[in-house]
């Protein structure tokens, strides 16, 4: 069976997560142990003392060191997918899985990236929200007249009726009325401390590249699909590029899901914490009418374990 990894993004992390993996497993405690931070990863993602968890430059970092235990668990018994993605932040634990760059180069490049884009959002009052019933089509007429409030633009497509919107809070708030009038179901405001994947972030897109000179990419040992495309890297195109890019564009996840679905992706495991790119990839396989699809999450350990068995 055609069996993806997909890998969670920001706004799934919460306090505990991990702490039973890291007891049970020690390819997860590995990893933890050894995460190249300037904060204590463990405190951070089990206890959260002082409730920083949630900041992006914590987040990230905490994100990736979680992901990049579970592919390790993983990888040390010859689990492998077919195929690799991973919703904005998730991508560099999708690339890390295909053999891009090691552990500790993909947990240090994370919590560079959530320092540039924290950097990328002073002075912002930024808004996002997620539009539930509308089509892209619909909802890109309603951006367009809603940019007299200041920049807005659609930055994550996740999948069929739910998309959402980011930018200038005033702007995002338009969208979000017209959106409503033209017929949307519901209009949920996210929790979020930046205008993420908006034009805003160009100067993060910079600082990246930036960074990408001094680190070493190798070629992808399973295919990744990518979320500034929608599609798998071309010959003429380069992963540092389309990171670069990704920060700063909407996150195609409708066209990824669907380009693996129309490849024989029968089974997608999710590595969470959290569930929401199962629901996504449930609502695609949906409006393709496809039944024998199979969302399996992993976030505690005895998600792992229960993989584990079936596939050894």
């Amino acid at each position: 069976m055609k069996t993806a990894f997909l890998y969670a993004g920001q706004g799934s992390q919460h306090k505990g997560m991990g702490a039973d993996l890291y007891e049970d497993f020690p390819e997860f405690k590995e990893v933890f142990d050894q995460a190249p931070l300037d904060f204590d990863v463990k405190e951070m993602c089990f206890l959260d003392p002082e409730e920083k968890l949630n900041q992006t430059k914590y987040t990230q970092p905490c994100m990736v060191t979680f992901a990049c235990g579970v592919t390790n668990i993983l990888k040390k018994r010859g689990i492998k997918p077919d195929v690799l993605a991973g919703l904005s932040l998730g991508e560099y634990s999708a690339l890390q899985a295909a053999g891009v760059w090691s552990e500790n180069e993909a947990i240090k490049m994370v919590a560079f990236r959530g320092e540039a884009m924290t950097k990328a959002a002073e002075g912002v009052d930024a808004g996002m929200t997620a539009v539930m019933g509308l089509s892209k089509e619909e909802l890109a007429d309603c951006v367009e007249e809603a940019k007299d409030m200041g920049v807005v633009s659609i930055c994550n497509d996740n999948c069929p009726g739910q998309i959402v919107l980011g930018g200038e809070k005033k702007a995002v708030e338009k969208a979000a009325l017209l959106a409503k009038e033209k017929g949307a179901k519901r209009c949920v405001p996210l929790n979020v401390s930046g205008p993420f994947h908006t034009e805003f972030m160009k100067s993060a897109g910079d600082e990246l590249h930036r960074y990408f000179e001094n680190v070493e990419f190798q070629k992808e040992e399973i295919p990744v699909v990518f979320n500034f495309t929608g599609k798998e890297r071309s010959n003429d195109e380069s992963v540092q590029h389309l990171l670069e890019m990704q920060v700063q564009s909407g996150v195609m996840m409708t066209d990824s899901i669907n380009l693996m679905l129309d490849r024989g992706v029968k089974r997608f495991v999710e590595i969470g914490p959290g569930k929401a790119l199962s629901g996504f990839v449930k609502r695609c396989a949906k409006a393709k009418d496809l039944k024998d699809i199979t969302c399996i999450t992993l976030e505690t350990s005895e998600d792992v374990k229960s993989f584990i068995g079936e596939n050894e």
